[in-house]
């Protein structure tokens, strides 16, 4: 997540009524029309929720720029409003706890966030709850996804898992219906539109695939040529294969780096200008290997935020040690080391577990992403190699699917290695005080 603006991670918490609270979405289905050149965008929307708790009067949502034309709960109209972060709908009785409902919703307008491209294309980045109604940071909520997305005739899309269907619409446009894998968090969820070059090759079982506006297929190949080596890196490393049977990587201009649910966007100033270039080439793996350490296994709330970026901050190391030699894995690291001394200079150093505000986005991702790979190039070091992979491969394979806290990692290292980790992760993980383990 590289690119990722992260705005919501550095807004204080509401005390109360947080989006998300008292209930859990199980599905979103979607039908949206984006307008490429207004950046605007028209849809339905229906969320399957049941309430975790009960007496639950109101469905709070993270609140965007959308107009809402209508509301429904199983098919009674609901009122709204936006009271700061919050877009919240009032229930005419409150709901007991396990009971399933669908909220439906229609709503159009322009997203302040999320949105982006050029004349020609549109896709989006990362505020997946600017451009649609869901709760951006609830992250240990993972739900069922689908889209009908309608395209000019002719037009390329991509979304999150595979097209299932692709039929004429209205007006000389098409319907493109995609659905996810698997449930997967909000913050993952995404699409692109626009008239794409478009490659695939094979990984194995696997199906890679290139999209891109400015370049041609062969550009696009050239471009991201290491994708395979990879995956087979990252498969092996992760002790299970890559968790989407189709992966694809958009091409687009700018520095953009951003992981979605089975798929990545990549700006060209992010890739290495020139080949072999040890020192910019970490944009490709990064975001691929959220595709095990972030989206297949994700932190459970933004208190251990660092298990979705700081291990995929080390694995991008490790990969350049793979790719490069131990040079390069020390220079990584260098760059992650000199990021945290910089936050500590500011006077600002916090365990990797830690649920407090931080003063800007640079200093959390200090702490979050480069204190967590160098607390997981110490955790290599302490156990050793063996040790250590075995470790983060049953971590993973045990929570496939699943979200974590940090002491799911201290208990899979622990089981491996047969150590008593607990002073370790106290000193790095949970600070010295009291941890809610």
């Amino acid at each position: 997540m590289a690119g990722t603006t992260l705005g919501l991670l550095c807004s204080p918490a509401l005390a109360a009524n947080r989006p998300g609270d008292g209930f859990e979405a199980a599905s979103y289905r979607l039908a949206l029309t984006p307008d490429i050149q207004n950046r605007t965008v028209a849809g339905r929307e229906a969320i399957t929720l049941r309430a975790t708790v009960d007496g639950v009067r109101r469905l709070n949502f993270t609140a965007n720029a959308l107009a809402i034309d209508s509301a429904t709960l199983d098919g009674v109209a609901l009122a709204h409003t936006v009271e700061g972060d919050v877009l919240g709908f009032d229930l005419p009785r409150p709901l007991r706890r396990g009971l399933t409902v669908k909220l439906e919703l229609s709503y159009h307008g322009r997203p302040a966030r999320g949105f982006a491209g050029s004349a020609t294309t549109l896709y989006t980045s990362y505020f997946a709850c600017d451009w649609m109604v869901c709760s951006q940071n609830k992250f240990g909520e993972k739900a069922a996804f689908s889209l009908d997305l309608r395209v000019p005739r002719g037009m390329t899309s991509l979304s999150v898992g595979r097209m299932m269907a692709r039929r004429p619409g209205p007006d000389g446009s098409e319907i493109h219906r995609w659905k996810a894998p698997r449930p997967y968090s909000a913050y993952l969820y995404g699409f692109a539109v626009g008239r794409f070059t478009r490659v695939s090759e094979r990984a194995g079982s696997k199906r890679l695939t290139y999209l891109g506006d400015t370049a041609d297929g062969g550009e696009l190949k050239r471009r991201l040529a290491g994708t395979r080596e990879m995956v087979a890196f990252l498969s092996t490393k992760a002790g299970m294969p890559l968790p989407v049977a189709d992966y694809s990587q958009l091409l687009v201009e700018g520095d953009e780096a951003q992981e979605a649910a089975t798929y990545s966007v990549l700006g060209t100033d992010a890739l290495p200008a020139k080949p072999d270039d040890p020192s910019e080439d970490w944009a490709i793996v990064h975001e691929l290997t959220h595709q095990w350490w972030g989206n297949l296994v994700t932190c459970e709330t933004l208190k251990d935020f660092w298990l979705n970026e700081g291990i995929t901050t080390f694995m991008t190391a490790v990969w350049k040690e793979h790719r490069y030699g131990r040079v390069a894995y020390n220079a990584e690291l260098d760059v992650a080391r000199s990021r945290l001394e910089k936050a500590q200079a500011m006077g600002f150093d916090k365990p990797l577990a830690w649920d407090g505000s931080y003063p800007t986005l640079g200093v959390r991702r200090a702490i979050q992403y480069s204190k967590g790979a160098l607390f997981m190039a110490q955790l290599r070091v302490t156990l050793g190699d063996a040790a250590f992979w075995s470790g983060l491969r049953r971590y993973t394979r045990d929570r496939a699917g699943g979200t974590v806290t940090s002491i799911d990692l201290e208990r899979a290292m622990e089981a491996s290695s047969g150590r008593d980790l607990r002073p370790l992760f106290a000193e790095w993980v949970f600070g010295d005080g009291p941890s809610a383990r």
